[in-house]
């Protein structure tokens, strides 16, 4: 008979707390996620009586449920040890629903992070479940649930099949809509700048300074005509150093990773959309088979919006750091981070759950995407537990007559943080490029040169799946396990396509924006949204009835249902004719949207259901026989690969874009990769004994030239 039956959902994460308890006595099982949830045929919620919701077995969990009852039967205690979340809570309410455990009895273990220490003192110490969080999370699920499956199938009528809608994905859609059309609108404003190009005596090479008064008074340079006026005012002047301040300036290290900020710097720095995001980080919290370690967790909980640290892992961090790097790169107090207003605690920031196990030490126990991840966490944690960076400053003002240039520099002088990690923001940052003058008040300086340029005002620029989290983030819209699926499923439904990072609506997403906007308004609305996650949030901690808020919900939505039923007229969206020729019948294909993307599809289905592929030449030859590559999506995930257009009689595939040369040092193919540090284009060998790579630099190939 087992003793003990630890119950969590996933496999990985079972067989690593397996090893950590290595305990006889305990026996670790999955339960796959979910087990129960709304019928997907039906609304499944009695809108009647308080919104009793009607679960049932999830389909292919019957299974599932079986093992775990037998297992559960056989054990003396069970212990509920699913996510430290809204979602994890509910998982555990409905295992101990079907197991007919006492919910107010203590069968409830939560752990930040999967360590032995940290799981051994769950068990130790055991909860009742929350059933605030749990109806928290039910309140979420049904309202979701009421707008889905009511506005959906309007949608079907008056637009077209297949479309949804939801409370986060709609608002999440008219905000990408929404720019489109401030772009569209936008109109550019014209202003001048004058840049002079001085040396001085002290070193050899010129500085720019840039103008910035004219007698005093900033100036404002409109037109050509303006800026003309002043390059011709300036032709005889004498430019003399008027003034020189010294200075230093601190810039602090960042907190450590919620999860939307992993998201946004996984995107900027390592190229990663939200679902690649989320996907390697629950890797890598669930558990990685490390060299001479074993499956281990190798990072805290990865849904959070604390930026809060444990005192030990602070502690651990600082004694590294004065290892590694000196004394002097450890703060003299504990570097401590507030978490925005609206946060939840419960959870500490994203942290390595061991700090010896440094990225470069386990690199060959991790894929290269959990290596790039795992190092980018490790290196923000250990960056937030540093002394600030310090910078000498120096501001040289130089008059030309009634003009004033001025010249700034910003010398790094201790590196602090940004010795193992620099945030995007510091990724631009001006340091000087020229050596600084050893000039004094009255020093005349020689112009070499004046530059005039002409500037535009920019339109904002288009959202990227990081802007966009960030955008739903600051207006208080979804929490940390929402925003990957929100993003995920706009793209899916065709409502956005992601082009190289950006993010476009499609005109499906902007009718049916319009449409929304019209007629439900408070669906779309961001501060209605913000409001409804804020009730949710009261009845997490136990402030608000969560029937409550579904009948102040439904009761107008109901009335804007049945009005917009009425109102809305038919919407025809028509397919776009592309000039391939359909084989079977002669007709010319349209443009659909599927799971993975844009096809080809017959527009006289149902007669003809002839279908196509698009294909997308990308233009690098074939690494291994030099005709055509072309970009695909594979059938499971729909992940993009690149294969021989000559496939199956060439097998070359890569998940990596190769580059258009041969390694030259080993011969074998490159792929192209972004440098998370430079933003260039580097050209790295796949052959891992020899690791050659180059930054980009000519697009010509020397692989034509030695084909030619």
């Amino acid at each position: 008979m087992t003793k003990k039956l630890v119950i969590v959902e996933s496999p990985a994460k079972a067989e690593t707390i397996k090893r950590l308890l290595g305990d006889k006595d305990y026996k670790v099982i999955a339960s796959n996620g979910h087990v129960r949830d709304l019928p997907k045929s039906q609304l499944g919620v009695d809108t009647e009586k308080d919104f009793a919701p009607k679960y049932i077995t999830i389909r292919g969990r019957g299974d599932v449920i079986k093992r775990i009852t037998k297992d559960a039967k056989g054990a003396q205690t069970v212990y509920l040890a699913t996510d430290p979340d809204r979602e994890g809570e509910a998982i555990s309410w409905h295992l101990a629903q079907i197991l007919n455990i006492d919910e107010k009895q203590p069968c409830r273990v939560e752990f930040n992070e999967i360590t032995g220490q940290a799981i051994k003192n769950a068990i130790k110490h055991p909860r009742s479940i929350n059933t605030d969080l749990v109806n928290a999370q039910q309140a979420r699920r049904i309202l979701d649930r009421l707008v889905g499956y009511k506005i959906s199938p309007l949608l079907w009528a008056k637009v077209k099949k297949g479309l949804s809608a939801g409370r986060v994905q709609s608002v999440a859609t008219r905000l990408v809509v929404e720019r489109e059309q401030e772009i569209n609108d936008f109109v550019p404003q014209e202003s001048w700048s004058i840049t002079a190009m001085l040396k001085h005596a002290s070193v050899k090479k010129p500085f720019e300074a840039k103008l910035t008064a004219e007698a005093g008074r900033k100036i404002d340079l409109r037109t050509q005509e303006q800026a003309e006026k002043v390059l011709s005012d300036l032709k005889d002047a004498v430019y003399t150093v008027r003034g020189i301040k010294t200075g230093e300036k601190q810039r602090h290290a960042p907190p450590p990773f919620t999860t939307s900020q992993l998201q946004q710097e996984a995107s900027r720095k390592l190229g990663f959309t939200t679902k690649r995001t989320m996907l390697v980080a629950q890797q890598l919290y669930e558990g990685v088979a490390v060299a001479g370690k074993g499956l281990s967790g190798l990072v805290t909980y990865i849904r959070t919006d604390s930026v809060r640290v444990a005192e030990e892992a602070q502690k651990a961090a600082r004694g590294y750091i004065a290892d590694r790097f000196g004394k002097e790169f450890v703060p003299q107090k504990p570097n401590a981070y507030s978490s925005k207003k609206n946060a939840q605690d419960a959870h500490e920031a994203i942290r390595p759950t061991y700090v010896e196990l440094t990225p470069e030490s386990i690199k060959d126990s991790l894929t290269p995407e959990q290596f790039r991840l795992y190092q980018l966490i490790y290196n923000r944690f250990l960056a937030s537990q540093m002394t600030p960076a310090r910078f000498s400053t120096v501001q040289m003002d130089i008059s030309a007559g009634k003009y004033t240039f001025r010249a700034n520099w910003e010398i790094k002088v201790f590196a602090g943080y940004t010795a193992v990690y620099t945030v995007s923001a510091d990724d631009d940052e001006k340091t000087a490029r020229t050596p600084v003058p050893a000039a004094k008040e009255g020093d005349e300086c020689e112009c070499a040169g004046l530059a005039p340029g002409q500037h535009f005002t920019q339109p904002p620029p288009r959202y990227t799946e990081a802007s966009l989290v960030r955008a739903l983030e600051d207006k208080g819209i979804g929490r940390p396990s929402t925003y990957a699926p929100t993003i995920s499923t706009i793209i899916e439904r065709g409502y956005v396509r992601r082009e190289k990072k950006v993010l476009y609506p499609t005109e499906l997403g902007e009718v049916v924006t319009r449409l929304m906007i019209d007629h439900f308004a408070d669906i779309v609305n961001t501060e209605f949204t913000a409001d409804i996650e804020a009730q949710l949030d009261r009845i997490a901690d136990g402030n608000e009835r969560w029937t409550k808020v579904l009948e102040d919900f439904y009761g107008p939505f109901k009335e804007t249902l049945e009005k917009a039923e009425k109102e809305i007229e038919k919407v025809e969206i028509k397919d776009r004719v592309s000039d391939v020729i359909c084989e079977k019948c002669g007709a010319n294909m349209v443009y659909k949207m599927g799971r993975f993307g844009t096809f080809l599809a017959c527009p006289n289905y149902p007669e003809c259901k002839n279908t196509k592929s698009i294909v997308e030449t990308v233009d690098v030859p074939c690494p291994k026989c030099g005709n055509h590559l072309i970009k695909r999506r594979s059938k499971k995930g729909g992940r993009v690969f690149y294969g021989c257009e000559k496939y199956p009689e060439c097998d070359f595939i890569s998940f990596e874009l190769p580059a258009p040369e041969n390694c030259p040092e080993c011969g074998a193919y490159m792929i192209q990769k972004r440098s998370s540090s430079t933003g260039k284009t580097v050209y790295k060998c796949t052959n891992k004994e020899c690791g050659y790579k180059k930054e980009w630099t000519d697009r010509k190939t020397s692989r034509e030239k030695q084909n030619a």
